[in-house]
Formats: C-alpha cells, structure tokens, sequence
C-alpha cells in the first residue's frame, strides 16, 4: 500500500511539473487593434506569417476597427492593449483629458495619401464643390485632405464636402462606383484606383506632411503591469520590420492574403511609393505629433500645454538599440 501511494505520488509530482511547466511556457495573449488594412499597417501580418509572434512566446489576436477615432474609444474602454493606428484620435483624447494614451514606436511619421479623380477633374481647382471620399472624420485621409486642400488654396470644410466610407476598400469603391468624385487613398488603394484610369490630382508623397500617420500605441497602465510582454511585442515588429524593408517577395505574399491582391503591377507600385516613407528601425519623429497638436491648439487651447515628448515613451526603442538587437538584426544591411 505505501508503495502505490508513493507511485501514485510520483505521477501527481510529474503532472503538476508537467502543468507548471506548460503553463510557465505558455504564450502570454496581448489583444492589438488596426485601424487601416494598407502596407504601413502590415507588420502584425508579416510577424504571424513568419511565426515571429511564437518565437517570442506573443499570442497576439489583431482586430481591425477603420479609423482612428473608433480605435481610440476601443483602447480607452480597455478592449485592446496595442494599438497600430494614425495618431491623431488618441493625441485629441490625451488633450482632453486621457493621459493613459502613450506612443512606443512609428511606422510612418508622414502621409503619403494622394487624393484621386478623373476627367473632369484634372486639377486642384476643380475638386470645388466636390464630393472627397474619406474613412471617417478625424482619420487619417482626412487629415491629409484638409491639409492638402489648405496648400492647394482650398477650405476643406467649405469648398468640398467630406464623404465618411467607413475604410479604404470602401472609398475606393465608392469611387469605383461613382458615389463619390475623388478620393484620399494610399497604398496600395492610391494603384488600384490609377488602374481603374483614375488621376492623381494631389500628389500626397511630395508634400512630406508632417504627421504621426501609422504608430504604435498603448496605456501607461498597460506598460506599468506587463512592461516585459509589450518588450517583446517591439521586439516582433521589429524583426517584422526588417521583413517588410528587405524581403518584398514575402511581403507580397502576405498581402495577396490578407488583401486578396495579387497583380504585381499594383502591389510593386504600391510598395516603390509607400516603403521610401516608412521607418525602417521604428523610429518617431518628433515633428510627427507636434504638427497635431499645433492644428488641435487653433480649436482647443488645452494642446498648447502638451509637448510632443509627453505623448511618447521611448524605452523600448531605446533598449532595442541599447541591447544591441537593432544593430544585430540589419547587420550587413544599408
């Protein structure tokens, strides 16, 4: 009897060794929202297909919702602990009042959207009076709209009217469609609507718009509790970063999944645009948030007390860098 009862005592050792080791090893769940399904915002794509985010022990369910502003409400009802999204939404909510919003990372610190039309509007002049398809108010193609207009001598809230689509594949069909008469679009929407034999009439890439465009984004809170988890989520996207930079026929792959794109016209124009403004090794731009909030101050005097470095957190970039990751990871690379 004492025998069994020690056999038996040896199994339950093993399976509670077993059960702690399995649970030890377990991939920690860190929910992330996106806000646009476009290229800059295809890193969590690449990371899963290239298995980055079980190398470093990440379970990572990505959930889209369009726009900014909508991913702001998410984060700050806690449905998401990540956020890869334009910036603006949450530098607005910071200003009035939601501190938590914290920015570790960018992806692209200025916007390449272009706004498409075709005959008979040819130039800026003539968007007048016309319908511009955007995501939603506050979004990034809208933002972009405003600011494009303004340089082309236009009020973006008096000499055209703002259409809300809800997401790019949506305004570029309603362009297709003709419910609208131009759109903001970027990559890879901006080549297909030039393969539907639309035109660029403002050209978004020469004009270098200062703006926090794809970034990534968490709470203080979040950072404060699991610090170590958010590391290595950096740690991914900055192996998936370095895919996405230097490995284009994989970076191919994985759009023509999650798009359903595969015309290699349209994804090489996308990517021969669109890679040049992105950040190689996930650098933020300064200028990038306080181009925000030097707009948000003309209508709301609370953002002139908020300087770009309190929206940012530096600290895992910086140990990227530091820990000598970053350098190993693109060594031998230009």
């Amino acid at each position: 009897m004492t025998h069994q009862r020690t056999r038996l005592l040896l199994v339950l050792l093993q399976l509670i060794v077993v059960a702690v080791s399995q649970s030890a090893s377990a991939a920690e769940k860190l929910v992330g929202i996106h806000s646009a399904r476009v290229l800059s915002q295809s890193m969590p794509w690449i990371a899963q297909e290239a298995g980055l985010f079980k190398k470093h022990d990440i379970e990572l369910p990505l959930v889209f919702i369009a726009s900014s502003p909508a991913v702001t409400a998410a984060m700050l009802g806690g449905d998401a602990e990540v956020g890869l999204t334009g910036g603006e939404g949450m530098i607005r909510a910071y200003i009035q009042g939601a501190t938590e919003f914290v920015f570790i990372g960018a992806v692209k610190n200025v916007l390449t959207h272009s706004i498409l039309a075709k005959a008979p509007i040819r130039k800026p002049e003539d968007l007048k009076g016309k319908r511009i398809g955007i995501n939603r108010i506050g979004s990034n193609p809208h933002y972009f709209a405003v600011q494009a207009l303004k340089r082309a001598g236009l009020d973006g809230s008096r000499d055209v009217t703002m259409i809300q689509s809800g997401g790019a594949p949506e305004t570029l069909a309603a362009l297709v469609s003709g419910a609208i008469d131009a759109a903001a679009l970027t990559a890879p929407m901006d080549a297909q609507a030039l393969a539907h034999g639309y035109d660029y009439i403002l050209y978004g890439p020469d004009m270098r718009i200062p703006y926090a465009a794809t970034v990534f984004v968490t709470r203080r809170s979040v950072i404060a509790k699991r610090a170590p988890v958010i590391s290595r989520f950096m740690r991914a996207m900055a192996e998936a970063a370095k895919i996405l930079h230097t490995d284009r026929e994989f970076t191919y792959k994985v759009l023509g999944k999650q798009l359903r794109l595969t015309d290699r016209k349209i994804l090489d124009a996308s990517y021969n645009l669109e890679i040049k403004a992105l950040e190689p090794k996930l650098s933020i731009r300064t200028e990038a948030f306080q181009d925000i909030l030097d707009e948000v101050a003309k209508v709301d005097g609370r953002a002139k007390q908020v300087k770009a470095e309190d929206l940012i957190d530096r600290r895992f970039l910086d140990d990227l860098d530091k820990s000598g990751f970053m350098n190993k990871l693109w060594e031998g690379k230009s």
